[in-house]
């Protein structure tokens, strides 16, 4: 399995124009369109800058067919303004607010996830500030039809303009995309929790396990056996388990796990 991957970036968004910065001013890359930009050095990772939205960047298939993954480098917003390093995959389990098409799941592969927040906490001593943690599955793109990450920085002006926190996540991307890739010895989905899962979090830094899309607790309503099929299908790793967060299901337990069983995959809690 060989690997080329396409680094999405756009102009109107200030997180995603300081980590552009610095993969062009640090990593040699040189325009060769007004979006497109190569680097010699890395003959596998093209860059895409664009104009538009992150969220609703669904036709880039078109201009990288030949594309393994598209890994989008965009700011994080909280209500709670939290310095914070974060990663996820996309889909809409309810409606699609914030791009992608409506009770759609973006493409996982749950091993450059797993791989990046590991490497991304082996610097987290230059980055004291910041919170380094995985978010539950959302927004778009959605219909991309090759595996979609995205890469965040968080959560105001401040910390979107860090130079420092551009070049820690530079470094830990590099050390997973210029290597060969692999798959997870397990890799499973994930239910239940809040928006940033720390238990699943803990799971992919303590264990073999890789995860593909979560849906937090506050999605667990729109889920029905359709959309969870698509989280274990919409996957270029084989998911065989469901991680379950025993106490983040609430009211929608029985259901969530009824469902599960018709479906006959094996269930994990923790």
């Amino acid at each position: 399995m060989s690997g080329k991957y396409t680094l999405v970036c756009s102009r109107n968004d200030l997180a995603s124009t300081t980590i552009s910065r610095c993969l062009i001013e640090k990593y040699g890359f040189l325009s060769n369109t007004d979006s497109t930009f190569y680097s010699a050095s890395y003959p596998n990772i093209v860059l895409h800058i664009s104009e538009n939205n992150l969220l609703y960047m669904d036709n880039l298939d078109e201009k990288y067919p030949d594309t393994f993954s598209f890994i989008f480098l965009s700011q994080h917003r909280s209500q709670a303004n939290i310095p914070a390093l974060t990663c996820h995959s996309t889909g809409n389990f309810g409606k699609n607010t914030f791009g992608g098409e409506e009770k759609e799941l973006g493409i996982c592969y749950p091993w450059i996830q797993k791989q990046y927040l590991i490497e991304l906490n082996k610097f987290k001593d230059s980055v004291p500030d910041y919170d380094i943690i995985i978010e539950s599955t959302h927004h778009g793109p959605t219909s991309l039809k090759k595996p979609i990450l995205f890469i965040e920085i968080g959560s105001t002006e401040k910390q979107w303009m860090d130079e420092n926190a551009a070049n820690t996540v530079c470094k830990s991307l590099f050390n997973v995309i210029t290597k060969a890739p692999r798959f997870c010895n397990k890799v499973a989905v994930g239910l239940g929790g809040n928006h940033y899962p720390i238990k699943f979090n803990e799971l992919l830094l303590e264990s073999e396990y890789g995860i593909g899309a979560i849906a937090a607790k506050h999605d667990l309503p729109h889920l029905d056996k359709l959309l969870i099929e698509q989280m274990i299908h919409r996957n270029i790793e084989k998911v065989l388990y469901v991680v379950v967060d025993s106490k983040g299901l609430g009211k929608e337990k029985s259901r969530i796990i009824h469902m599960i069983d018709e479906i006959g995959i094996e269930v994990m809690k923790i």
